[in-house]
């Protein structure tokens, strides 16, 4: 399914982890005159997602109004709007209208517009107002990129760069670096490269030229960038790429606690995946990298050791991210949620690599990361990210392409993939000792790709729509989502339904269910905080609690309503089918992990399992899965120290694991509680108590 789409909103492709000021290449300036020559009448801008132009956005301006019409196309989905603005003498939004559909077909109906010095707005989340001053400005939840020009150059103006965002909030404004750009004529433009922060998680980036006209919006993978420029998008992505890598550097340095000294975490219970039980009160001692004791607990420190006091609370093995598409945020996100490893679904090359090697290297915070070779075929909906195929031959190339390169645990094949082809590259994955797993190819069977050789699906919906859709309704388009209300009248005791699930049984076929992104988009309804986010959502920054509560999905009526929640129980029906048949399944998120993680294995509880065998398939099932269970899955002494300390008892509440209050990764500790307020999180516990002795 992977919804991560790089520009939804300008708010959500990069959950970055600190303040802008924090910027080493960052500069001061003073006020400047925003717009030194005249706006064009007309702007026009592409789209470049890794390298491909999904689609673009035109500027059009008039005595009255901007008028601003955006869309893109990726993975057989895409989004659209249409914006009406005005502005006041000093630049900010006084008027601003903006209709259209979110990537799932989600409508957009967003109003801002000021009377009588009140400004009010509404969308599909929320509806507000607040008196008016010259010193706020409007922060649209659906806008195109074109809102960041808006805010930029209103910043621009303000002495401190800084102005008060409605509904809440603050936006500031940093130049971090000049470059130069060519255009397709070959003429020089200077840009200067801004980043706005206090729009969500991560600051944006924006460029400007000498005239104070937009350039682009950058980011590590999505670039939209002025006509005529697109060649220039690889630099802007590196750009963006380097300027965050700068930035999370400096975190590690700051967050990562790695002692020269052995280290003792005391008094804490230990969780133990083979009986599935709590240990009684205990210390665990770490060299280096390792568990070198697991020892009765310590009345004080002992003499050339670092003490962390545990405080009686609970020590879990590292769990487990089964579907990530990991970036450098997500990467930092989930150790501090307690998630030290996670298996890439799906990544670009030059992406993933230097990011494992950062991790690998300490220069950043992130997890153990195990790749797929991910592969997709040519078509008008192919997914933009890894490598694409024509031919069959191209397809079969791919995977012996990853399968020398070495390093990977499977290939993943994508909806476009011609179903015909697998046999051939399932072989030659046989052959590198390379699993196989993905999404059921478009006008093919869940069936079809077990007997081609798939030992995983990718998505319980993926399996499942083979049972209810026609072989030509294409699986590509929204169907795969929307065919999802037909599961309502699917009977499980049928033919095909047993048929399918005892062949998974007698070959061994795992599933990758995705179960949390499942809930989000069949029961997430616009202004309702999503379910799956409540336990945390207090703790976050007013944009991503305005977030939390749009749903993903367009439901048009209260029918369809009901049809979207009963295929979601249809769903755990059919998951609870699976797993009392054996049928073994794998918690991932689709989501970036973290704290969706929590939820997926809290979703596993619906499905039949009791809180102990929750963790057990989140830690030391996976560790074993993916073939490290000699090093890791649980905490034993000669295993590597990868596990993490909650306050609580995860097998009487497993929203224990909620609140994660210290994480070792490889020996280095980390406590959370310590990074999320770069982030503008609340901290969900206290920092364990650390004692160093002589």
């Amino acid at each position: 399914m992977h919804i991560q789409i790089p520009i939804k909103t300008i708010q959500s492709f990069i959950c970055a982890i600190a303040l802008i000021t924090t910027l080493g290449c960052s500069q001061q300036f003073e006020p400047v005159n925003t717009v030194k020559a005249p706006l064009p009448n007309q702007e026009k801008f592409r789209l470049i997602l890794g390298g491909t132009d999904v689609g673009g956005m035109l500027v059009s301006r008039n005595a009255e109004s901007i008028n601003i019409d955006y869309s893109y196309s990726n993975n057989g989905r895409g989004s659209s709007s249409k914006e009406v603005l005005k502005l006041s003498d000093i630049g900010l939004p006084i008027d601003w209208r903006i209709t259209g559909k979110t990537v799932f077909g989600n409508e957009v109906d967003e109003q801002f517009s000021l009377q009588n010095n009140m400004a009010n707005w509404q969308s599909s989340a929320e509806s507000g107002s607040a008196k008016f001053d010259n010193n706020a400005v409007y922060i649209a939840q659906n806008a195109s990129p074109y809102a960041l020009y808006i805010y930029a150059t209103a910043l621009l103006k303000n002495t401190s760069h800084s102005l008060s965002a409605l509904p809440s909030g603050e936006l500031t404004i940093t130049q971090v670096d000049k470059l130069d750009l060519k255009d397709v004529s070959g003429v020089m433009v200077n840009a200067t490269i801004y980043a706005i922060n206090g729009i969500e998680l991560d600051p944006s980036y924006i460029a400007l030229d000498d005239n104070h006209h937009m350039l682009g919006y950058l980011s590590p993978r999505a670039v939209l960038i002025r006509e005529g420029f697109e060649k220039q998008n690889k630099i802007l992505s590196d750009l963006a790429a380097n300027l965050n890598a700068s930035r999370f550097e400096k975190i590690a340095k700051k967050a990562a606690h790695l002692y020269e000294k052995p280290v003792r975490i005391n008094n804490v219970r230990i969780f133990d995946p083979v009986k599935m039980q709590l240990t009684a009160s205990q210390s665990v001692l770490i060299e280096k990298d390792k568990i070198t004791a697991i020892e009765p607990l310590v009345d004080t420190p002992i003499e050339g050791e670092i003490l962390i006091d545990g405080d009686g609370g609970t020590l879990i093995p590292g769990l487990y991210e089964m579907h990530g598409h990991m970036s450098d945020n997500d990467a930092l996100l989930n150790v501090m949620a307690g998630v030290t490893s996670v298996r890439d679904m799906g990544n670009e090359i030059e992406i993933l690599n230097p990011l494992i090697e950062k991790i690998e290297s300490n220069q950043i915070i992130g997890p153990r990361i195990t790749k797929s070779g991910f592969i997709e075929g040519k078509s008008e909906f192919s997914n933009a990210t890894g490598e694409i195929a024509s031919t069959e031959q191209e397809a079969v190339d791919l995977v012996n392409m990853y399968g020398e390169k070495g390093g990977y645990f499977q290939i993943k094949l994508y909806s476009s993939i011609n179903g015909e082809w697998v046999p051939a590259m399932a072989k030659a994955a046989k052959k590198h000792g390379l699993r196989v797993t993905g999404h059921i190819p478009a006008f093919s069977t869940v069936d079809e790709m077990i007997a081609a050789g798939y030992d995983e699906i990718t998505h319980i919906n993926q399996g499942m729509l083979s049972w209810v859709l026609d072989r030509d309704e294409d699986t590509r388009t929204l169907y795969r989502i929307t065919g999802m209300k037909r599961f309502v009248d699917l009977d499980l005791n049928s033919d095909k339904v047993q048929n399918t699930l005892n062949t998974m049984v007698e070959k061994n076929i795992a599933v990758d269910p995705t179960i949390v992104i499942h809930e989000f988009g069949l029961t997430a309804r616009n202004g309702e905080t999503r379910i799956g986010t409540k336990d945390y959502i207090d703790n976050m920054p007013v944009g991503v609690q305005r977030n939390a509560k749009v749903g993903l999905l367009n439901v048009a009526d209260q029918k369809e309503d009901i049809a979207y929640r009963l295929a979601f129980d249809k769903i755990i029906e059919t998951l609870a089918l699976m797993h009392k048949k054996g049928i073994f399944l794998v918690p991932g998120t689709d989501l970036g992990g973290a704290f969706e993680l929590h939820r997926e294995l809290e979703l596993f509880k619906k499905i039949g399992m009791s809180n102990a065998e929750v963790l057990r398939r989140g830690s030391y099932d996976m560790a074993n899965y993916l073939g490290y269970g000699d090093q890791l899955g649980s905490i034993e002494v000669g295993k590597l120290a990868d596990f993490f300390l909650v306050p609580g008892d995860p097998i009487s509440d497993l929203r224990a694991i909620k609140t994660v209050s210290m994480v070792s990764k490889g020996g280095v500790i980390y406590f959370p509680s310590e990074v999320y307020p770069e982030f503008g999180i609340k901290p969900f516990t206290t920092i364990p108590t650390v004692n160093v002795s002589n």
